[in-house]
């Protein structure tokens, strides 16, 4: 539409534009009114279904982007296909915590007495009771050890236990992952670095030194729960055997090179934390005698308790680094409150998943875990979409996720970018999904999800195998490509 110019502002601006000039002189360039070049027209967008075809990306394409005022769904392809959500399952188990615990809700380890204490004698047993706490480090149980002294107690008359009751055991999250990979630990209701023992091995002439500890930030006690032997061969690189009292371990010779380093699995993790405990307690002078756990929920005088950080606290970081250990006891702790009893991994994702149905309004989510290590997990684009949008008035989700940088045409990250993200991403292999919250140039927000897999390609590699499958590299990069190109499509036709 042409807008109408006044008298006044067109003697305004011709007298400001001869302002600048000499009157002694006559003007070196003419006055006279020039035909201005017609301006460029705006390049055409392309449409998602070119971005889709421009990317070369096999198998299903699924995504939503709603704006998060008015719940309006801006644009969708294939929203409504269940997907596997991959690790972006981690930030339905954040929603999930925050509304059944509450962003404060602090994990607690205690250290218990029965009997009491008298003249620094704890005259029953010393019971070490996990409370599903994702974070507890080696530091932190010596920090306890040192309360413990602190506290007076020299001696314990009876056995030390440990209790990890407070949550079902789980041998694996999901058992068709490689055994040795440390990202697929053993759950219970008393952890320890995330359940990981630190592997570092050394050449000496022909032959390796190895060793096993719990190392953490300031300590790295040996361990002897989890044993590693050096094998005479090329391949397997791993073995594993259950011995009863530890972890058996076995690396190929062939494999170790000079030397080297890696976190693997624990999967006696109450067995784990108790003789690291009685380690500390032991350099304080206080000796332990181990005994099996107790039967039911142990009671008595709490001597020590070690509090986590908040829970958003927690999720901050279990969204920032992944860690699936961490997603899967918020999610069990928050049924266990949901429910009033503590319920196995795979019963608590169902009841996550009927409360996502229910109370996020999310349609067809059917989680295995709270992790989305597990494949047969699905969501869909548009319900995840519209379930952000209705968070994001509660200021909870949004402030923990992580910051998604886009990119520049040289490949680099460019921090300034005008379209801002914060999302949470999901990788299996050929499998790639993306969600979370754009901020467009003009400050509008939009929540958005994308799922991308290829569920013929997954199916045609050894899943039990650390190798990556033929073409997965390639495969994921097509994907986050298509993944930028859209949240920049987003930004800018609907918010510049």
């Amino acid at each position: 539409m042409l807008k109408r110019v006044s008298r006044r502002f067109f003697l305004g601006g011709a007298l400001g534009g001869l302002a600048g000039l000499s009157w002694a002189e006559a003007p070196e360039v003419s006055l006279r009114p020039r035909a201005r070049p017609a301006p460029a027209a705006p390049k055409r967008l392309a449409t998602p279904e070119e971005l889709i075809a421009e990317s070369r990306l096999t198998g299903v394409v699924s995504f939503s982007v709603v704006d998060v005022k008015t719940g309006a769904v801006l644009e969708a392809h294939d929203g409504f296909t269940g997907q596997p959500p991959a690790s972006v399952t981690k930030a339905v188990t954040a929603l999930y915590a925050l509304d059944v615990l509450g962003p404060d809700y602090r994990f607690e380890t205690r250290l218990l007495a029965g009997g009491g204490v008298k003249d620094g004698v704890v005259q029953g047993d010393l019971v070490l009771a996990g409370g599903g706490d994702p974070m507890l480090d080696t530091d932190q149980l010596a920090g306890m050890a040192a309360k413990l002294k602190a506290a007076g107690v020299r001696e314990v008359k009876g056995k030390f236990r440990v209790w990890g009751g407070a949550l079902p055991f789980e041998r694996v999250i999901d058992p068709s992952q490689p055994e040795e990979v440390g990202y697929n630990p053993s759950v219970s209701g008393l952890n320890l670095n995330h359940n990981r023992v630190h592997f570092e091995w050394k050449r000496a002439g022909g032959d390796y030194t190895v060793t096993m500890d719990a190392r953490s930030g300031k300590y790295r006690p040996d361990v002897r729960v989890a044993r590693m032997q050096v094998a005479a061969r090329s391949a397997p690189v791993y073995t594993y055997a259950d011995m009863g009292d530890h972890d058996a371990w076995t690396v190929a010779k062939g494999a170790l090179g000079g030397g080297g380093a890696r976190w693997l699995p624990v999967r006696k993790p109450e067995a784990y934390a108790a003789e690291v405990f009685a380690t500390f307690a032991r350099s304080h002078g206080i000796k332990l005698e181990a005994a099996p756990p107790p039967g039911a929920a142990p009671k008595g005088d709490v001597l020590v308790t070690h509090r986590s950080e908040p829970l958003d606290e927690v999720l901050r970081g279990m969204l920032k680094y992944s860690n699936n250990l961490t997603a899967e006891l918020c999610g069990m702790t928050a049924s266990a409150k949901r429910l009033g009893r503590p319920v196995a991994m795979k019963e608590s994702a169902e009841e996550m998943s009927r409360w996502a149905q229910t109370y996020l309004t999310m349609p067809g989510a059917k989680l295995v875990d709270h992790s989305g290590l597990g494949e047969t997990s699905r969501l869909r684009a548009a319900a995840l979409a519209q379930a952000l949008a209705k968070v994001h008035k509660d200021g909870l989700l949004k402030p923990i996720l992580k910051e998604f940088p886009l990119h520049a045409a040289n490949g680099q990250v460019n921090a300034a970018h005008p379209v801002k993200v914060v999302a949470k991403t999901g990788t299996l292999y050929f499998v790639s999904s993306l969600a979370g919250y754009v901020t467009a140039p003009d400050g509008r927000e939009l929540a958005f999800a994308i799922f991308t897999a290829d569920p013929e390609l997954r199916a045609g590699f050894d899943k039990g195998s650390e190798s990556r499958p033929e073409g997965a590299a390639t495969w994921n990069a097509r994907s986050k490509n298509l993944q930028q190109t859209l949240l920049e499509r987003w930004g800018r036709v609907y918010g510049s």
